[in-house]
């Protein structure tokens, strides 16, 4: 019984410190924003990080009837 007592609080243990989460510093995630910005430079291309492009729709294509296969004859012949 207390093999089973001891196992589960090292298995609580082991969870609670892998389920831990690491202190995030927002500061620094904007610091690293801009200078990842500002070193990409043109490579981005005209658009805004904040900005969604507008993107073209293609033309509709008009339907078309399928055409018949020219080897149909042969397979109701064989």
């Amino acid at each position: 019984m207390t093999r089973l007592l001891a196992g589960m609080a090292f298995f609580m243990l082991v969870t609670a410190q892998a389920t831990a989460e690491t202190p995030y510093d927002r500061k620094l995630e904007q610091a690293v924003m801009r200078i990842v910005a500002a070193k990409m430079g043109d490579i981005r291309g005209g658009f805004s990080y904040a900005q969604t492009p507008q993107l073209i729709r293609a033309p509709s294509v008009p339907f078309a009837a399928p055409r018949e296969e020219a080897s149909a004859g042969a397979k109701d012949a064989g």
